[in-house]
């Protein structure tokens, strides 16, 4: 079929376009790049990515023969004893009290020794009668104080200033605990319930991407803890 255009022009569409006896050959077909792989599936469709505002930092957690591997430390999931997750918060009222305490010590130290300072110069102490070995001794202990009230200042001040985080808790058997967070809670969430799945089924394996966090434990309350003592009517709890 042909058809024309207003300039009176003709040309063949494409079902008609057949090469011509002496004719020029139609132009060849470019090939077709090949086709892309399907995308593969989700392993893990029931754990959320983390948020990905900001440069995610942080290690892998995985579960593989089993064992737990919070990056390069791995625990047994044998010797689990509790998965859970929690909201840690700082000390801040055990860091003020610490702090007045400290305080308390390094003023009735500084008193003393400088008395004693004092004695020794009045009775001519370091055989001379010169002061010169009392004030020696007065400024060491002046120095010695301002710098312990300047490290119990700092570490009160590191503790207040401190964030609450979100945490998933891994404790063993032992003394060891695992901490790692996410900005997503209930990732950490399904993480806790995945890693409980894993301690009863010995196939389950998973990975996935966590953050990590540098604290001190002795600046954080990690939920409460309760100690008994006896069969019944002796309990402690200290949170």
């Amino acid at each position: 079929m042909t058809s024309a255009d207003p300039a009176g022009q003709a040309w063949n569409t494409s079902a008609d376009a057949v090469p011509t006896p002496g004719g020029p050959s139609p132009p060849a077909v470019p090939p077709q790049p090949p086709a892309a792989p399907p995308p593969t599936a989700d392993p893990y469709p029931d754990v959320s990515p983390a948020a990905s505002a900001q440069p995610i930092i942080g290690v892998s957690l995985r579960v593989s023969r089993r064992l737990l591997w919070v990056g390069d430390a791995y625990y047994p999931l044998q010797n689990i004893a509790r998965v859970y997750t929690l909201t840690i918060h700082p000390r801040r009222k055990d860091a003020v009290l610490l702090f007045a305490k400290r305080l308390l010590i390094i003023g009735a130290v500084t008193t003393l020794l400088g008395l004693l300072a004092a004695l020794i110069d009045s009775s001519g102490g370091f055989g001379s009668s010169d002061s010169g070995g009392s004030s020696g001794l007065t400024a060491i202990v002046l120095i010695v104080a301002v710098a312990a009230l300047i490290y119990s200042l700092v570490e009160m001040l590191k503790v207040l200033g401190a964030l609450s985080h979100f945490v998933l808790a891994v404790e063993t058997s032992g003394p060891s605990t695992a901490v790692v967070t996410s900005p997503d809670r209930d990732q950490l969430r399904r993480l806790a319930q995945q890693i409980a799945d894993a301690i009863e089924n010995p196939k389950a394996e998973f990975e996935v991407r966590v953050d990590t966090i540098m604290i001190s434990p002795k600046h954080y309350y990690f939920g409460d803890n309760v100690n008994m003592y006896g069969g019944t009517g002796n309990v402690g709890m200290a949170s």
